[in-house]
């Protein structure tokens, strides 16, 4: 009689990710995805989706804002650019996610900015550092249009109303750690055209080390937290663990944060977020590295985790928008 072998979870952080015997993951918590949109009816934002590499897959969302009517061709209306990476843990949600897309409709509309929304490599199918790579290379692909001749997949939005003097980048809660892995790569390796990321937006990022700090300190002991086993989980083969650097950048084995690779710095957490104290703590690491560069740290009062994300048209997301608006502009 043949055998059968159900299909067993193997792996799994509850309530957000399963990984079964069969190699099928599941992902409970993800937003379902939606289509790009030319022209969104209630902003006027259109998005497009584009491939930037086959092998790796990388590819992203780009927002394009309502464009004013104008009859001077020699000048069309340029914008800031935003290379922005999605949160999620590194292993869900998705540029292309009904959440994002909701975001960024609303967002785009009110900064006036173009954001590419990256979408990434994402555990456990790829763990980490793939993420970082793909993040590094889509910036890379921004940055190549300063030359308007990439004879790779220009894009024409970028080249026609992109502007490579002003490019920063952005991401919340995972999306914000790897905006430090980006920020820090970019201090030692050149971009294309000597493109320079003006600023870097960290929205309630996500850091983690062997010693808890502020509320962190919890029963059940600090290994069990959340944020030390989505570590365990996305890059299983990290050297030093939670200490590495990519997820401790005040490690002692860690470079030192007067590298990062941009001018100004606007780190935003939330009082009611159990990572608010990691951005506080990350925050004070770079004041006191001697990096040169403007640095300005926001907190909402009330609010929890990513709280802009998931409410895009609420007071206090309006508040944090506008505030961005400021940073970006």
């Amino acid at each position: 009689m043949a055998s059968t072998n159900p299909k067993e979870i193997v792996a799994e952080l509850p309530t957000y990710i399963r990984v079964f015997s069969d190699g099928t993951v599941e992902r409970p918590r993800e937003s379902p995805f939606v289509p790009p949109s030319i022209n969104d009816p209630l902003t006027g934002v259109s998005s497009k989706d584009i491939v930037i590499s086959q092998t790796p897959s990388v590819s992203a969302r780009i927002y394009l804002p309502k464009l004013i009517p104008t009859n001077d061709q020699d000048h069309p209306q340029n914008f800031p650019i935003l290379v922005y990476f999605h949160g999620g843990g590194f292993f869900f949600e998705s540029a292309f996610s009904q959440l994002y897309h909701r975001y960024f409709n609303t967002f785009v509309s009110q900064t006036n900015v173009i954001v590419v929304s990256v979408e990434y490599r994402r555990a456990p199918e790829h763990p980490l550092p793939a993420c970082y790579h793909d993040c590094w290379d889509a910036l890379k692909w921004v940055a190549s249009h300063s030359t308007q001749n990439n004879a790779t997949n220009e894009d024409p939005w970028l080249i026609s109303h992109g502007n490579l003097q002003r490019v920063f980048i952005g991401g919340d809660s995972a999306g914000g750690n790897i905006v430090h892995n980006v920020a820090m790569r970019a201090g030692t390796e050149p971009l294309p055209c000597d493109v320079k990321i003006v600023g870097a937006i960290f929205s309630h990022p996500y850091f983690c080390s062997s010693n808890p700090i502020g509320s962190e300190v919890v029963k059940g002991g600090h290994e069990q937290s959340l944020a030390y086993l989505v570590w365990g989980f996305v890059y299983p083969s990290a050297p030093g663990g939670i200490d590495n650097p990519m997820v401790n950048p005040l490690a002692p084995a860690a470079p030192s944060l007067d590298g990062l690779g941009c001018s100004k710095i606007l780190v935003c957490v939330a009082s009611d977020d159990k990572l608010r104290d990691r951005g506080v703590w990350y925050c004070e690491g770079v004041r006191k590295s001697g990096w040169h560069g403007e640095l300005e740290l926001f907190e909402e009062k009330g609010e929890d985790h990513v709280y802009h994300i998931f409410h895009p048209e609420s007071e206090n997301a309006m508040k944090l928008t506008q505030r961005l608006r400021l940073f970006l502009q």
